[in-house]
């Protein structure tokens, strides 16, 4: 199973803002056994972004992920570049609307306010491409939106870390756990001092053959002269398989290789 992201906002490729949307997404489907091919960072217009959307649906993910650009403003236009990407019309979604209206009534009541009026910036918050389902957002006003397209699930979600966050928690996680059959990721690092990744290289080939499911990555830290390494080891699969034995039977192996190299093992993770 395999997931693209499409990241949405001017702020992202301006470097305004940090895409820790596009990390978080990554680590938890990762984790949940949803291996992500492609993360695509697109401007705030629909003709950038339709485009990216239907570049995407060609590679036939199972999945596939927008974020921001679900907002009440002008510059928020990912449900209408969903749309052109699917060639269908938009439409304001009974659904999505009661979803709306009862988040700014919830509000009102706790502002003591009086009666919510649904002006035309709320409605566009519910105003979603046909034969597509509003996803409740158990933290935001505007509703996520999910769409079955021919093997891939498109979920556009809201670039507000702690409402895309909230969502995916809520429905997306279990969905990907469900996809996944059990498959789980698991991780380790060891950091070594005193061996430079040129010498390191062909002991991490040795691993790897030996050990075909684990994949290992070195990631230099140190300065020129004064080598430090993290060594990253991962696997992916099912409990009954026993993943983590055979990832710490690789670490063990490469550690043995590193000392022999005159490598030092400094700690691990």
């Amino acid at each position: 199973m395999n997931l693209e992201i499409i990241c949405v906002g001017n702020e992202l490729l301006i470097g305004k803002i940090l895409n820790t949307n596009a990390q978080w997404l990554s680590k938890h489907a990762t984790a949940v056994g949803i291996a992500v091919k492609r993360v695509t960072v697109v401007a705030d217009e629909v003709e950038e972004t339709a485009s990216a959307i239907r570049e995407a649906l060609q590679r036939k993910p199972q999945f596939m992920i927008t974020t921001g650009g679900l907002g009440p403003t002008l510059d928020d236009k990912t449900l209408e570049s969903i749309a052109k990407a699917l060639n269908r019309k938009l439409g304001v979604n009974a659904k999505a609307l009661q979803m709306v209206k009862e988040k700014q009534e919830a509000r009102a009541r706790e502002r003591g306010t009086g009666k919510v009026e649904l002006t035309q910036p709320r409605i566009k918050m519910a105003t979603i491409p046909e034969k597509t389902e509003p996803v409740h957002n158990p933290v935001g006003t505007a509703p996520a939106v999910r769409a079955d397209l021919n093997g891939t699930i498109l979920i556009a979600l809201p670039g507000v870390p702690s409402e895309m966050e909230a969502i995916f928690e809520e429905t997306i996680a279990p969905l990907f756990e469900q996809a996944s059959g059990g498959d789980a990721f698991y991780e380790k690092s060891i950091y070594v001092d005193g061996i430079m990744e040129s010498t390191l290289a062909p002991l991490i080939d040795i691993v790897m053959q030996d050990n075909p499911r684990v994949y290992i990555k070195s990631h230099p830290k140190g300065k020129e002269g004064k080598p430090h390494m993290e060594i990253h080891f991962s696997i992916k699969g099912k409990e009954a398989e026993n993943p983590e034995e055979k990832l710490q039977k690789a670490v063990v192996q490469l550690s043995g290789l590193i000392e022999k190299s005159s490598g030092k093992i400094v700690s691990s993770a």
